[in-house]
């Protein structure tokens, strides 16, 4: 799964270890998601989502490797 959480990281002038801090994670923790090495959890998602006040779709984008039947 891509996201944009870099992005909307910068653009509100945070950095990793402050935004670790407001969502009670480690800088590791944000580090592995916007290098998409790690899925947050539902929970850390819609943190995320609301402090950057944006949708979890917004933030996070769903890549369909085509449906398997």
């Amino acid at each position: 799964m891509k996201n944009l959480v870099r992005e909307y990281r910068k653009k509100e002038h945070l950095t990793q270890q402050v935004l670790a801090q407001k969502m009670d994670v480690s800088r590791q923790t944000i580090v592995a998601i916007e290098n998409g090495k790690f899925n947050p959890s539902l929970t850390l998602a819609f943190k995320l989502a609301g402090e950057f006040n944006c949708s979890i779709e917004d933030l996070f984008l769903f890549e369909d490797g085509g449906a398997r039947n």
